[in-house]
């Protein structure tokens, strides 16, 4: 994690409270310089051919593929992850980047209709400036995707990490500015402030990733002068377990993806929902799986959950618990003090559905299993929610009816929910507006227009 001092960030380690390193800190009052120098950078930059722009961008695969170690051991250091998480976050971003490029030719590359009558083309062209703002739970892969689609299609792009993760985004900036021109991609570091003066100021588009609370602040400020926005935002996934489902595969699932990364994935899974004929067997799993895990330094060989990001962040979590324990649910495991910004992740059962932690983002440890009379039921309180991100279903035969019922963007079955290659990463109803990645997603980065002409001339 990474605080303020004077014109400084200071990074510290959360698992240790060591100190990484510094950034200076962007001054509120140079923001609009920044912005001005991405203005002027733009036409040039747009000017180049697609194909030349994807070259150049290619040219940053060798720069980054000789500090994926250096780079993932950075995002240990500063968020906590393991660091086998930690480099294998670098390592598949960069052994992904070229299918991304060629995916971003092709998406972007002009498009012929014709009708018979008239023929139409439609040109993907840039935006103007775009404002990357980025979280800190993946610092390397969110910037891929999108800083790298914003700079495809032609836009300038100002980037700013998260103030917790400042020296994995300025590792990435790096790597990307050594092959492009001067001002088509630059970094500013901050927090609220240094975000909320970029998207005042003078750009065209905003790509954010985060929570709700603060993707909704960025509509209503850019909703006044019509920028277009793409807004990841946060989620509170369901998994139902259906009567027929494979207890093993489902509990395995169910640990993995609520306590990855100490649950601080916007699409781990918060809210379990499993038939009551084999709840005492599914909850019997997990529970030994949970009990399994082995919490600390992401540093260290063996640990398999690092810290917390920081104790804002340990202190919500432990308040969500807290609550949650007042209002009757009962502890199956964990929630067991620990020192530091490390939380023991905890299973709770007992629970009913009008508790807050079944209903706000919990973004933390913590996996809520509640029993359901039938996949009706399951259906209803896992569309109870004003999210929408991702969701899971474990069954057999009516496994795909169940998803279809689902009102999340993206729904797995007897898996997470992530899409084959080339499928958008959508958030449906408050946990998205707008989407990225895949060929849907990266011609949100573009303004389409049409040139259209008689088929006869």
């Amino acid at each position: 994690m990474a605080t303020a001092t004077h014109a400084e960030l200071v990074s510290t380690n959360p698992a240790t409270g060591a100190s990484v390193g510094t950034v200076a800190v962007t001054p509120e009052s140079e923001i609009s310089d920044v912005l001005r120098r991405s203005r002027d950078a733009q036409p040039a930059w747009a000017a180049l051919p697609l194909s030349e722009r994807i070259t150049i961008l290619r040219g940053a695969i060798p720069v980054l593929e000789r500090r994926i170690d250096e780079i993932g051991a950075l995002v240990t250091a500063e968020m906590g992850k393991p660091l086998a998480e930690g480099v294998g976050e670098v390592q598949y971003g960069v052994d992904g980047l070229t299918g991304e490029l060629d995916e971003l030719a092709a998406a972007l590359a002009p498009e012929t209709l014709d009708d018979g009558t008239t023929r139409s083309t439609l040109h993907h062209d840039p935006f103007g400036v775009c404002v990357a703002i980025t979280p800190w739970n993946f610092p390397f892969l969110m910037p891929l995707q999108v800083v790298v689609p914003a700079l495809a299609a032609g836009n300038t792009v100002v980037m700013k990490p998260s103030e917790l993760v400042p020296l994995v985004g300025q590792a990435f900036a790096d790597a990307f500015n050594e092959v492009l021109p001067e001002d088509v991609l630059q970094i500013v570091h901050g927090a609220d402030e240094q975000g909320k003066a970029l998207v005042a100021g003078d750009c065209d588009f905003i790509g954010f990733v985060g929570s709700r609370a603060a993707g909704a602040h960025i509509l209503s400020t850019a909703g006044r002068d019509l920028k277009r926005v793409v807004l990841e935002l946060g989620g509170k996934d369901p998994m139902i377990v259906l009567e027929d489902a494979d207890l093993e595969s489902a509990a395995k699932f169910a640990v993995r993806n609520s306590f990855r990364n100490c649950g601080q994935v916007c699409v781990s899974t918060e809210r379990i929902y499993v038939a009551d004929s084999i709840a005492d067997a599914f909850e019997a799993e997990v529970v030994r799986r949970a009990q399994s895990l082995v919490v600390g330094d992401g540093a260290v060989d063996g640990t398999q959950i690092g810290p917390m990001v920081c104790p804002a962040q340990k202190s919500s979590v432990i308040a969500q618990l807290e609550q949650a324990k007042q209002d009757g649910a009962v502890v199956a495991c964990g929630d067991e003090p620990m020192e530091g910004n490390f939380v023991r992740p905890t299973v709770l059962t007992g629970l009913t559905h009008d508790m807050p932690i079944m209903r706000d983002e919990t973004f933390g440890p913590i996996a809520c299993i509640m029993r359901v009379a039938n996949e009706e039921e399951a259906i209803r309180l896992a569309n109870d929610t004003p999210y929408g991100l991702g969701a899971a279903v474990f069954g057999g035969d009516r496994a795909e009816d169940v998803a279809r019922s689902l009102g999340a963007g993206m729904i797995g079955i007897n898996q997470g929910c992530g899409g084959a290659e080339g499928t958008p990463w959508v958030g449906a109803h408050q946990s998205g507006y707008g989407y990225h990645s895949g060929t849907e997603g990266h011609r949100q980065f573009a303004q389409v227009r049409v040139v259209s002409r008689p088929c006869s001339t």
